[in-house]
């Protein structure tokens, strides 16, 4: 168990050579693994959310698939295909990239809904359904994936029903001066990236992820987890849809790994605040009249969290 704790602290640093100044960016994304759940990087080109995405694969000694989206993606190209082989007169199935410890999904909004949802099945029951026959994904699955702001060129809206299989969504944000600074220092010569070496194996996040679905929360943190999210469906006027049943296992698994991160066996208010945000933003579907007037589901969450009475 002590071993254990030091491990995310380990994959964190390890990140952060290659990522400059986002650590509570990659503290997050360490959470989704470990919370055995997909994680969702939303921002405009150039920020690193690549980059964050491969030195994350990089840091875990796993099997790690990239899949670019383009507009003539199709559903095969992600999940396989079974193809006939004269020599044996059968048809032989070919894996394709979703087969994988980590998969990054790099630009998902560029591809069509119909290639998007190929990912639907796999990431909520982590197999996938192909010609009748169902096959298994390694374990652990982990989805992280970038997607530009949907007014961008050439992007497709995801599915309200794929948004909401992401257990996280992020932003990485513009680096201050400073920080870009050392991220050209660093890029002198060449990318960090080519000396990153992997800190943690995959057998090391499976007993993580056991470890931390073992972490205690009290009745009266879970009631107020719940009452967050029941908030989100009976608030007037402002929002068109909240958050569904998968919303609240997702606030419970992240404040679980939050208290782990924080060395603590069991969970606290504070871990739940802080992962409302993350959590629930994009879930939350705004009416077009609270649009208009410049309302954000960041407002949204931040109203209920002051809203929602905190446990002793």
């Amino acid at each position: 168990m002590a071993d254990l704790r030091e491990i995310p602290e380990k994959l964190i640093n390890n990140i952060s050579e290659v990522i400059v100044g986002k650590r509570e960016v990659i503290e997050l994304v360490v959470i989704g693994i470990l919370s055995n759940g997909h994680v969702l990087l939303e921002d405009v080109p150039g920020l690193g959310k690549t980059t964050l995405a491969r030195s994350l694969a990089m840091s875990i000694d796993a099997n790690f698939k990239r899949i670019q989206f383009t507009p003539d993606l199709l559903p095969s190209d992600v999940t396989g295909v079974s193809m006939y082989n004269q020599k044996t007169g059968e048809f032989e199935f070919k894996e394709g990239p979703v087969f994988a410890n980590i998969l990054l999904a790099d630009e998902i909004n560029r591809t069509t809904p119909r290639t998007q949802s190929a990912l639907l099945e796999a990431m909520q029951e982590f197999n996938i359904t192909i010609d009748g026959v169902l096959r298994k994904l390694p374990r652990p699955f982990f989805v992280i994936a970038t997607q530009n702001p949907i007014d961008f060129h050439g992007t497709y809206p995801l599915p309200e029903s794929q948004v909401d299989r992401f257990l996280i969504q992020l932003g990485v944000g513009y680096p201050s001066n400073e920080e870009e600074v050392k991220v050209l220092t660093r890029n002198l010569k060449e990318s960090p990236l080519d000396d990153l070496k992997s800190v943690v194996t995959i057998q090391e996040i499976i007993e993580l992820q056991k470890v931390i679905a073992e972490i205690h929360i009290e009745p009266k943190i879970t009631e107020y987890i719940v009452n967050i999210i029941s908030t989100t469906r009976n608030l007037p006027g402002d929002i068109k849809l909240g958050a569904s049943p998968r919303a609240s296992l997702a606030l419970m698994r992240t404040a679980r790994s939050m208290a782990f991160l924080d060395k603590r066996d069991y969970v606290i208010p504070e871990d739940v605040k802080k992962l409302a945000l993350p959590v629930l933003k994009h879930r939350i579907i705004l009416q077009p009249r609270s649009i208009v007037r410049g309302l954000t589901s960041k407002d949204i969450v931040s109203h209920i969290l002051k809203k929602v009475q905190v446990p002793v």
